[in-house]
């Protein structure tokens, strides 16, 4: 079992009430995202709670209300899977650390400066969005929050999203290789050619289209013909 002095809260809301575990936080969310963990080396004690820090015990019949059946174990199982897991400031700083990185890649890949048309390097964009208003929240999903970020960085950056519709025609003999890296993107128009090759017509960050093309290239041995066909803003 878990030293009960290092153990946090898992909490999970069912009928307007807060059932409550006191947990180990990296075995518990271990076993959240659906590793295998023994419930001993994730539990500092097996009572369920309506409230931890009262002491205030679930008994029998409110636990069969709540959870349908009288099991403690089951209904534990159940605040693990789906209740909230307390984090420690260390999963917090962790959490907003790897939602940071997730928000600055997507801006990366799909924005440009819009002053001269080039992407802005990573280490730019972490400065500015480390300078701006903007603060991150570890527990919202990264997409969720890049337009907000957007916004704050503006304020530091000439910065704008951009995607271009760009025209490919990839010799038959790379075909197969070329259709897989075109459709990591958004592929508006695909057909074989009488002669076997391939052509689409796909939609690239202005971020990332240096990429793009560069393991296009790599796998045609640089026979690709493309042609930008408009500018998405």
């Amino acid at each position: 079992m878990v030293d009960v002095d290092r153990a946090v809260i898992a909490r999970f809301n069912r009928q307007g009430r807060h059932f409550e575990i006191l947990v180990d936080c990296d075995k518990a969310l271990e076993y959240k995202k659906g590793k295998e963990v023994a419930l001993n080396d994730i539990l500092a004690t097996t009572q369920v709670y309506f409230d931890v820090k009262k002491g205030e015990k679930v008994s029998d019949d409110d636990l069969k209300a709540a959870f349908e059946t009288e099991n403690v174990e089951e209904a534990i199982k159940t605040i693990l899977k789906k209740g909230e897991i307390q984090l420690t400031s260390k999963h917090r700083d962790e959490e907003k650390e790897k939602k940071t990185k997730q928000i600055v890649d997507i801006i990366h890949r799909n924005a440009i400066d819009s002053k001269t048309g080039y992407p802005h390097p990573v280490a730019r964009i972490e400065t500015a969005l480390g300078e701006s208003k903007f603060s991150v929240d570890g527990q919202k999903p990264a997409e969720e929050q890049v337009e907000d970020a957007l916004k704050a960085l503006r304020e530091l950056l000439p910065i704008k999203f951009e995607r271009k519709e760009v025209a490919v025609k990839i010799p038959a003999a790379f075909a197969g290789q070329a259709k897989g890296i075109v459709h990591k993107h958004k592929v508006t128009k695909e057909e074989w050619l009488n002669d076997g090759s391939y052509y689409s017509v796909v939609e690239i960050p202005s971020g990332i289209m240096d990429e793009f093309f560069d393991e296009l290239n790599k796998i045609s041995r640089g026979q690709v013909e493309s042609k930008i066909l408009r500018v998405i803003e």
